[in-house]
């Protein structure tokens, strides 16, 4: 909430009628209680926004889902098929690790993709696009973590064999399936390197920014490509990661999504025992001036907030840490019951309704597909702003006891015989898994026949998104052309006996290529605040610095030859000082011909202070 009290500082011209209202809010809250008094308020200042008062937005909001039940839209599709095949994918992803950690050792992750992949699949069935119709599609950077999922899919859709799968982390020979997803060492299936933690969010900002730029220039129309980006909690501990998320918010990148996966863990224990993460990265998103969509709390809490009349369930979610919620996934029915529900008489009664067993599978948000899809169809609906998914959920989740919210989770590789079994009933494959098959220690994959309902279904979904995810397709839609060899015959003769630093010669190039009528469009200047340094103003007002609304304002040196130059169509990328995110703007443009079909030349100017 507020409570700089700004308002100290400014007139109040009429303060009888000023008065009259804070009396209003006293008698209010003294009557009905402070819960109703917040009601009224948080209502009064969603109503200033519908009328453009501009007050600045909340940095906190109650700990609840964003997007009430009213407001969720019908899910188009088959929900019942779509988490049948949910469970033949989390199944393999499972099975992938432990048939490779069997002997090897080799390593993986069991439990991110199974906290995500609702995740993913409300995303793969409804919102990425592909580019089988020849265009760029959607640019997915997936959290490294969760490459089984996303490898487990591929194998059901046909795209990848058992062969691959069992030579997970063993890529060597050729046939096998990278750690974690890199186009050099998966060229025809990954296009983002992302597990480096924050390699992926700082880059797909700047990829999103690029898209941008190329729309503005008028070189590409980028309109239809959204970038989405998944994000684990803790990785938002890396500078990298939140670092650029003022930028994004600055340039409205209404293209870009994040999802970050609020498990609530990290590798060692909580990301945030004694507070949440959830409201700490609210605070922080809202402030750099992002949408953000909270989904906390599955369908099954609905009727419990819609009884909670005196607030005490919302004002127990508000005050309860991460380490607690962490503690409340590994005990029983009737330890939350006695300690999350029992200290209040009143929350005691909302619940006295549910057993012990319902208690303990209220489930979180990020588990709830209707939530999930809301959450997304409201982001890719949202403009002006980048939007990101709050989405929480429990690490581990089906995997059983041993794994669900535990400190450990994330290292654990293996699974016994007895820990497959209970997740083949959970996700109720006794059907498709023979109980037999897994007595040896090496659960078998399982894939569902051509011409069953489930294969049909995921066929259906791809052709109606335009083709698989993820997928790297080179197509060169607009091939470069090559300058004229006179821009570098020029140099040929040297400097005539002329002093000229190395400095003047690579700015004199850059702007003869930048001229040249054959590639100058296509000529991406970067640099990081250092243009003065190295010669390069001369470059502002003839080319311009790329600012998504323009230049605003007259520049101080507006009359000179020189001036500081910004447009909607300007051709240079001037960061400021972010060497990191000059280095993004770099990799989104050299990528350019992978991930657009549009081949750009990125030209950093870097200033190494202390050499190389």
């Amino acid at each position: 909430m507020m409570t700089d009290h700004y308002t100290r500082a400014l007139p109040d011209v009429d303060p009888a009628e000023t008065k009259e209202w804070l009396d209003s809010l006293d008698a209010l809250a003294a009557v009905q209680g402070n819960a109703r008094a917040r009601y009224v308020i948080a209502r009064l200042i969603e109503h200033a926004d519908d009328l453009n008062l501009g007050l600045p937005p909340l940095t906190k909001t109650p700990h609840i889902n964003t997007i009430p039940p009213d407001a969720q839209p019908f899910i188009p599709g088959d929900e019942n098929i779509e988490r049948r095949i949910r469970a033949f994918i989390r199944w393999n992803a499972a099975a992938m690790v432990v048939r490779a950690n069997k002997d090897t050792g080799v390593g993986g992750h069991l439990s991110t993709y199974a906290s995500s992949s609702s995740l993913y699949e409300v995303g793969f069935n409804h919102f990425f696009k592909g580019k089988a119709d020849g265009q760029p599609g959607d640019h997915v950077y997936f959290q490294g973590h969760a490459a089984p999922g996303v490898y487990s899919r591929a194998f059901i859709e046909g795209r990848l064999t058992e062969e691959h799968l069992d030579n997970f982390r063993q890529e060597v020979g050729g046939n096998g399936l990278s750690s974690y997803p890199h186009p050099r060492l998966m060229p025809d299936f990954w296009e983002f390197p992302t597990v480096s933690m924050g390699l992926g969010p700082i880059n797909s900002i700047y990829h999103a920014r690029f898209n941008r730029y190329m729309e503005h220039r008028r070189i590409d129309d980028t309109s239809n490509s959204n970038i989405w980006a998944f994000v684990g909690d803790g990785e938002t501990d890396e500078p990298e990661t939140l670092g650029a998320i003022s930028l994004a918010g600055r340039a409205g990148l209404d293209n870009l999504t994040w999802v970050v996966n609020c498990n609530l863990q990290r590798l060692d224990g909580p990301v945030r025992g004694n507070g949440r993460i959830v409201e700490e990265l609210e605070g922080v998103f809202r402030g750099a001036g992002w949408n953000v969509i909270k989904v906390l709390w599955g369908t099954k809490w609905d009727e419990l907030l819609a009884a909670d009349t005196d607030n005490v369930l919302v004002d127990k979610f508000n005050n309860t840490v991460d380490g607690q919620y962490q503690r409340l996934v590994t005990e029983s029915g009737a330890y939350i019951r006695e300690h999350f529900f029992g200290p209040d008489p009143r929350l005691r009664k909302l619940v006295e309704h549910l057993s012990d067993d319902e208690l303990r599978t209220l489930p979180r948000g990020g588990h709830d597909y209707q939530k999930v899809f809301a959450a997304f169809k409201a982001a890719e609906d949202h403009r002006g702003q980048p939007t990101v998914i709050l989405a929480q959920t429990v690490k581990g989740w089906t995997l059983g006891e041993g794994f669900e919210g535990r400190n450990a989770t994330h290292q654990i590789k293996k699974m016994s015989v007895e820990q497959m079994q209970v997740l083949r009933e959970r996700l109720d494959l006794v059907d498709e898994i023979p109980l037999e098959d897994l007595d040896d220690g090496l659960p078998p994959y399982f894939r569902p026949a051509p011409d069953s309902v489930e294969a049909k279904y995921m066929l259906e979904r791809q052709q109606a998104m335009d083709g698989p995810v993820p997928s790297r397709v080179v197509r060169d839609r607009r091939p470069l052309r090559l300058p004229d060899p006179k821009i570098f015959a020029d140099f040929d003769d040297g400097s005539g006996g002329r002093a000229v630093s190395t400095t003047m010669a690579a700015t004199a190039m850059l702007r003869s290529l930048l001229r040249d009528d054959a590639i100058g469009e296509r000529i991406v200047p970067i640099v990081a605040d250092e243009a003065r340094t190295f010669g390069m103003d001369s470059l502002f007002r003839e080319f311009k610095i790329y600012a998504h609304e323009g230049q605003l304002y007259e520049p101080v040196d507006h009359d000179l030859l020189l001036s500081y130059a910004e447009g909607r169509d300007g051709q240079i990328l001037e960061e400021g000082i972010t060497e990191a995110g000059s280095v993004a703007d770099w990799i989104a443009a050299a990528t350019s011909y992978a991930n657009l079909g549009v081949p750009m030349v990125p030209i950093y100017t870097f200033y190494s202070m202390f050499g190389f």
